[in-house]
């Protein structure tokens, strides 16, 4: 989904569990093509010594190409080496992006976010809830069972509010334009806009982070 009206493009249809491979047989990603490379770097965030790639996908809860690439790098994550640090960041392009950030990282302070991902993505897109509220969220969260005053805690706390901030930032260093889109080391950033399907993104930051662990 992009800040500016301009779709993005959605094809292939495989699993793409063999990434690098489908990179070769389409032949090799092109810079400006299939992937950007920023002029400025973006901060890179890694948890601990042994991780030495880091690769964060940008996205919203309320956008609908994010909910389509959901599956298809849930699958793909399961394929990543010992030193890929990966990690999700939501995007803040509006007040309603800005209140599902809240959303996301209020989930993963208790502990609730993976288990609840992708039933919030099928509550906005398939049942139809628009989750723009704190009240929404709340009643869409009592139906499976959460602790409604520790979440409405969790939720207006400083930590989230500043972790929300900082993922704005961080989105900003990397100059998005539009989401789902992926963001390699501070260096790089590709998306199914730009490689024409969802399948061949994770192709290509497969083809990135290999060029992240060169030096290039």
């Amino acid at each position: 989904m992009k800040r500016r009206d301009f779709s993005l493009q959605l094809a292939g249809a495989g699993l793409g569990l063999a990434v690098a491979g489908a990179a070769r047989a389409q032949g090799a990603p092109i810079e400006g093509k299939d992937y950007l490379k920023l002029q400025t770097a973006a901060p890179v965030t890694l948890p601990s010594p042994a991780k030495k790639v880091e690769v964060v996908e940008f996205f919203s809860y309320g956008c609908p190409h994010c909910f389509a690439f959901e599956p298809v790098l849930e699958r793909w994550v399961k394929t990543l080496a010992a030193d890929v640090y990966f990690h999700q960041l939501p995007v803040g392009f509006s007040l309603v992006y800005q209140m599902q950030q809240k959303l996301f990282f209020a989930l993963e302070d208790m502990g609730l976010r993976e288990a609840l991902q992708l039933k919030v993505f099928s509550a906005i897109h398939q049942q139809h809830r628009s989750l723009n509220s704190e009240a929404e969220m709340l009643s869409f969260l009592g139906t499976h069972g959460v602790d409604g005053a520790k979440f409405s805690a969790a939720f207006r706390s400083f930590g989230v509010n500043t972790r929300a901030a900082r993922a704005r930032q961080v989105s900003e260093a990397y100059k998005l334009d539009g989401v789902p889109a992926v963001g390699i080391h501070g260096r790089y950033l590709t998306s199914a806009a730009l490689t024409g399907s969802h399948e061949r993104a994770t192709a290509v930051t497969d083809y990135l982070i290999q060029r992240v662990r060169q030096g290039a």
